[in-house]
């Protein structure tokens, strides 16, 4: 079963997709404001996807449910993500590129962007696409699995471009755990455009008009 979304078209037949993907705890309508700062006049008609997860216990928080895309279990980021959970993550985010393909979106017009536990399944799911989406966009995150997950990528794969975004002073998902997975991405054979702001975990003005600028390549 598909998961339910909120959407938003900046045009009439939209010809590219956004899909993006919340944090633990928010739902679909988290970043759906975020569109008119985003989004600029001369750009193509856009269908902006925003998922609301599923709701799950969630052990860190003493296991109160809530929306999240995995489990985390613990403060360790090499085994923090539930590793089942982030499977089934990944296939409810296909089915949703899937979607996108029967409603005339293809693979190659579709960006997959998420934040914090989104930007997680972001590149989780970035790292297995043997059909590489047009652009893959993590906002204060993370990638599971680290240096052995960006190693084991599909080949096709790193034609994505990635746009990697952190706050310097992130107390939820560490600087250097976010500078970390952008370096294993790298060296993985990705091309990763890494912004750092000075900020918490958050979005930012300055950070907005830089994914605006990297949107505007993928675009032409």
């Amino acid at each position: 079963m598909l998961l339910q979304t909120v959407e938003q078209e900046t045009g009439a037949n939209p010809q590219w997709t956004v899909l993006w993907l919340h944090g633990l705890g928010a739902d679909g309508h988290d970043f759906a404001p975020i569109v008119p700062e985003l989004v600029r006049p001369h750009w193509p008609a856009l269908r902006f996807v925003f998922p609301h997860a599923p709701v799950r216990p969630v052990t860190i928080n003493g296991g109160v449910p809530m929306r999240a895309w995995y489990d985390i279990v613990g403060m360790d980021f090499a085994t923090r993500a539930d590793a089942a959970g982030v499977e089934e993550s990944i296939e409810q985010v296909e089915a949703l590129i899937a979607r996108e393909a029967e409603r005339g979106i293809p693979a190659s017009r579709l960006l997959l962007a998420g934040f914090s536990q989104g930007g997680a399944i972001t590149l989780a799911t970035g790292l297995r696409r043997r059909e590489p989406l047009a652009g893959l966009v993590a906002l204060s995150t993370y990638l599971p699995g680290g240096t052995a997950a960006a190693a084991a990528r599909e080949p096709n794969a790193v034609a994505q471009p990635v746009f990697f975004a952190h706050g310097s002073a992130d107390p939820v998902v560490a600087f250097q755990h976010g500078q970390a997975s952008a370096r294993a991405l790298e060296q993985a054979g990705f091309e990763v455009e890494w912004h750092h702001y000075p900020m918490a975990h958050q979005v930012c003005a300055q950070e907005i008009a830089d994914l605006g600028d990297w949107l505007e390549r993928r675009f032409r």
